[in-house]
């Protein structure tokens, strides 16, 4: 028998992993051409040139049993200064190794500054529409997660619920901008009054609320829209990082945290955090993908080709009559439903092989999320099926 806990994930699995399953099926009955898979964020462009140059760098020349050998659960701390000046240098920042831990991707790094700060009871908040594995990452540690209810007319987060809901036993907050799944970028001034509540309620209810920004879409931002790097604002911020996006390695599994010196109690954090690392079981970063990153720190897929799928399919969605915010960042569109049941469109869709996830996954009904990270011939091809869909709601 399963565990109480694994029972209700197994009897609601992820919608976006069913509908990737789904869009495989489709693709072997209809052909891939004649398929539009907007449901998972999988990114099409491919790793810049440099990733390629450095894996066969090392592989040939690093001596391989340190190259595939253990480390310290915190990573190679090459690796980690490299990211700190890195993040120095393009954020005015004073990281050094020390304050980064290099972890399995984005979710694995959540689930390592979770574990390290919270005790049961307490409470994460999060502000929907938000990736809805932080309700898992939460409640893995007996968490309690707590929902602001969406701004639709912005989806900047809404901070007079949030001043509301804070209480004495909120331990965390959770934020990610550029945002899934609105490609919506927070402003600085959004940050700062966010950064003013917490200020303010810590020193109302003595205790420490820590900000975790989650940032796997940091370097995906459009028009020259500038985003905030939080631990500038609030001192108590730790930032967990992926390079999925920024460089087309969602298999690799690699990422870090960010823990300031500023965090209270920072030394214990770090420390808890790296030990962490190991007891969760991963022990530590793949070594491999590491050494690549510290010799492609700074390099950056190329943005133009997601500029031209986002404006593409979004002016291409508003011609038909569908209305979203256009993103600043990330590769996703959050389009209002034409019906108040977005499950309904969803189904709809698929009569034209068009995927698309509800808006529901996000907790945000009304809404579905198309992930454009899609080669431009599925954009191009798939409008034609979308004027045939709202054809049907005129």
């Amino acid at each position: 028998m399963i565990s109480e806990k694994m029972k209700p994930l197994v009897n609601n699995n992820s919608a976006i992993r069913a509908m990737f399953e789904e869009g495989n099926k489709l693709r072997a009955q209809y052909g891939a051409e004649n398929v539009f898979d907007f449901s998972l964020g999988n990114p099409n462009v491919p790793a810049p040139e440099e990733v390629k140059e450095a894996i066969i760098d090392l592989v040939t020349n690093e001596d391989p049993v340190i190259l595939h050998g253990y480390m310290s659960n915190a990573g190679f701390e090459d690796v980690r200064q490299a990211v700190a000046e890195s993040l120095n240098r393009r954020f005015d920042t004073k990281f050094a190794a020390k304050n980064i831990i290099m972890t399995v991707g984005a979710a694995s790094g959540l689930n390592v500054i979770l574990k390290t700060i919270l005790n049961p009871g307490e409470e994460v908040i999060v502000f929907a529409p938000y990736f809805l594995e932080y309700g898992s990452y939460i409640r893995n540690y007996d968490g309690v997660l707590v929902e602001i209810t969406p701004d639709t007319s912005t989806f900047q987060p809404n901070l007079a619920e949030f001043e509301e809901k804070i209480t004495a036993n909120t331990r965390a907050v959770i934020v990610n901008t550029p945002h899934n799944p609105t490609g919506v970028v927070y402003s600085e001034e959004t940050i700062k009054k966010l950064a003013a509540i917490l200020e303010a309620k810590q020193k109302e209810f003595g205790t420490v609320i820590y900000l975790i920004s989650d940032e796997p879409y940091r370097e995906l931002a459009y028009d020259g829209v500038e985003v905030p790097y939080l631990t500038k604002y609030y001192d108590n911020t730790v930032v967990g990082y992926s390079y999925s996006k920024s460089l087309s390695l969602p298999g690799e599994r690699i990422g870090y945290l960010v823990i300031p010196d500023e965090v209270d109690g920072s030394d214990e954090v770090i420390t808890a955090a790296s030990i962490a690392n190991r007891v969760n079981g991963s022990v530590n970063a793949p070594s491999l993908i590491q050494k690549v990153i510290g010799k492609c720190v700074d390099c950056q897929v190329n943005l133009d080709y997601y500029d031209r799928n986002r404006t593409t399919l979004y002016e291409g969605l508003t011609k038909v009559g569908l209305k979203c915010i256009k993103p600043e960042g990330a590769f996703y569109l959050f389009v209002k439903s034409p019906v108040p049941d977005e499950k309904e469109f969803v189904k709809a869709g698929k009569k034209y092989n068009i995927l698309m996830v509800p808006g529901s996954s996000f907790a945000c009904p009304g809404y579905v999320r198309l992930a454009y990270c899609v080669s431009y011939e599925t954009i191009v091809n798939s409008l034609p099926a979308f004027e045939k869909l709202m054809d049907e709601y005129k």
